[in-house]
C-alpha cells in the first residue's frame, strides 16, 4: 500500500468526524481597543496590534486605550488606519 492510499483510507474516517465537531464561537477574548468599536482584536480574527504613535495620527489623542505601548484593533478599524496611511513613505 502507497503513501496515497493510507492518505485516502485516513481521510475517509476523519471525514465522518468532521459533522461531530462543534462550531467555533463569534466571541473573542480581547475587545477592540477604539472608543466605539464593539469588535473583537483576536489574532484568529484579523486584529492587529498598532503602535501609539499610529493610533494618535488617525484616530486622536483618547479615543483608544493602549497596553504596554501598542493598540489592539480590530480588523476593520485596522483597514481605516491602513486607508488613512496608503500614500506616506515610512522608510
Amino acid at each position: 500500500m502507497g503513501f496515497k492510499a493510507k492518505a485516502r483510507k485516513h481521510r475517509q474516517q476523519d471525514s465522518s468526524a468532521k459533522g461531530n465537531e462543534k462550531k467555533k464561537s463569534t466571541q473573542g477574548e480581547l475587545s477592540c481597543a477604539i472608543t466605539g468599536c464593539d469588535k473583537f482584536a483576536d489574532k484568529s480574527m484579523g486584529g492587529r496590534s498598532l503602535s501609539l504613535d499610529n493610533a494618535i495620527d488617525v484616530w486622536g489623542q483618547g479615543n483608544f486605550t493602549a497596553l504596554k505601548g501598542r493598540v489592539r484593533v480590530c480588523k476593520p478599524c485596522y483597514r481605516i488606519w491602513k486607508k488613512e496611511n496608503k500614500n506616506e513613505e515610512t522608510y
